[in-house]
């Protein structure tokens, strides 16, 4: 698998989180050997269902606020 950061090599990881409220404490997921980029499955499922970002339509929207 590619890191969709920066290209680089994923491995298969094994993760801690002490605050998680599900009662468990680990989960697995994918880790970039050259960035450190995280992903698992709720990490991926998030990203899919975000909208787009808002950058580029705030930009026109100021620009035309200013016209």
């Amino acid at each position: 698998m590619d890191c969709p950061r920066c290209r680089g090599v994923m491995i298969q990881d094994v993760f801690e989180d002490l605050h998680d409220d599900t009662g468990s404490i680990f989960f697995r997921g994918w880790r970039c050997i050259t960035c450190g980029e995280i992903l698992d499955p709720v990490i991926a499922n998030n990203r899919q269902s975000r909208p787009s970002p808002l950058l580029g339509r705030a930009r026109k929207k100021f620009a035309t606020l200013l016209s």
